[in-house]
């Protein structure tokens, strides 16, 4: 038996500091100077010097022939279902199980987010369910990559191609993720990365939008710049707004993006070593990630914790873990008790029209309620570029809490959630 756990006045299992995010140094500095003594911060003309030089990279990296910068992770999403035609009363099937930006950017489209359930084997949007929810309305598919692993895109891509279904891919956390070898936002029509300040390639705030054919990326390209086309003197076909990012920004994301090949390679080592060492505790479920992933991308680590064996839920382990050092998170909550999607709130006209689309008390989502009630727990990259060292320590604590989960689990019967 390990020692007294760190919430109930024992000693923290790790004193170690992770290493901070993002990673940075001169050559930040030096880009971003650069750019200031050129005159040319913002993103018009669209798009800069640095946007294009900083989209060649990355294509160079994740795959694919035509990409935008947009303002954020978020928008891209909008864009590329404005970019499709999607509007007024289309239907849009979101995953359960995702950050509140998903099935808000189809709402902001004019389009209706149809929230389905979630794979409990790696908590992406299930197949089933999204064959489940098309109706004739049903107009695009936007699977979540979550964490670090990936949805089932040849399922996806089989139902859409079906149903003549556009599907943009939220890579928010894919940066690097690989499919049978394509890129992840590669293997739909469209794919949204967030460069976030948290996220693993990161310019403070932006966002990539990568199209699959030269006429999406025109369109995605006028209804970021505020509907010019993107030939001179060409026509206007689009109502377009400005979502453009700055030449700051870019000059950021491209000196990031230069880092991320050796960022992504040490954290996949580190999560493989993860996956290995936590198999062997007792009451945890791994998120096996699906043999054709064939680069694995960590933004976050998910793993779920079997509540009957803990003898606690998952907001005592985290609360228990943060206590030892380990900064963990029990993750999203399930979209139909959303805290920050509260639809109504928007004024926006599709929940008002449809009012029906939006009754979550109704909706039955029993995986996704599970991991968000009960048993998910998110842990963060940093821990995978701690080396072995980090890995160990993260679940010698994980054991830890394991090992005292009687005591743990009195002391919430008597005061609660510490």
């Amino acid at each position: 038996m390990s020692g007294k756990l760190a919430i109930l006045g024992g000693e923290k299992a790790i004193h170690n500091t992770y290493p901070a995010w993002p990673v940075h140094d001169e050559r930040e500095v030096e880009a971003v100077a650069e750019v200031i003594r050129s005159g040319n911060w913002g993103g018009y003309p669209f798009p800069g010097p640095r946007t294009r030089a900083f989209l060649n990279k990355f294509l160079e990296f994740q795959g694919g022939a035509y990409a935008i910068m947009a303002a954020n992770g978020t928008v891209t999403m909008e864009i590329a279902l404005r970019a499709a035609g999607i509007g007024w009363g289309d239907e849009v099937i979101v995953p359960a199980y995702t950050f509140q930006a998903t099935a808000a950017a189809p709402m902001a489209a004019g389009a209706i987010p149809v929230i389905a359930d979630v794979d409990a084997d790696n908590y992406c949007l299930d197949p089933k369910a999204v064959e489940a929810a098309i109706t004739p309305r049903t107009r695009a598919i936007i699977p979540v990559h979550l964490g670090s692993l990936m949805a089932d895109m040849d399922a996806i891509m089989e139902i859409a191609e079906r149903h003549n279904l556009i599907v943009v891919e939220d890579c928010a956390h894919a940066h690097g993720a690989q499919w049978r070898g394509q890129g992840a936002g590669t293997i739909g029509h469209f794919g949204s990365f967030s460069l976030q300040s948290s996220k693993i390639l990161t310019s403070g705030e932006g966002g990539v939008l990568i199209c699959k054919t030269q006429e999406l990326a025109a369109a995605a390209s006028a209804v970021v710049n505020c509907g010019r086309p993107p030939v001179e003197n060409g026509e206007v076909t689009i109502l377009g707004a400005n979502f453009r990012s700055s030449e700051l920004h870019a000059a950021l994301a491209g000196v990031q993006v230069e880092r991320l090949p050796e960022q992504t390679r040490e954290r996949e080592v580190m999560v493989a070593y993860m996956d290995e060492a936590l198999s062997e505790v007792p009451g945890i479920r791994l998120l096996r990630p699906d043999p054709r992933i064939t680069r694995r991308a960590v933004y976050r680590y998910i793993f779920a914790i079997d509540p009957a064996v803990w003898g606690v839920d998952h907001k005592a382990a985290c609360a228990a873990l943060d206590a030892e050092g380990l900064d963990s998170w029990t993750g999203y909550e399930a979209m139909n008790h959303y805290e920050l999607f509260q639809p109504r709130l928007s004024r926006l006209p599709v929940p008002t029209a449809h009012p029906e689309r939006f009754n979550f008390a109704e909706m039955n989502l029993p995986a996704a309620e599970r991991a968000c009630a009960h048993e998910a727990v998110w842990l963060d990259e940093s821990v995978f570029r701690a080396g072995r060292e980090g890995v160990d320590q993260a679940v010698a604590a994980i054991r830890k809490v394991y090992e005292n989960r009687v005591e743990l689990a009195q002391a919430v019967r008597l005061h609660g959630v510490p």
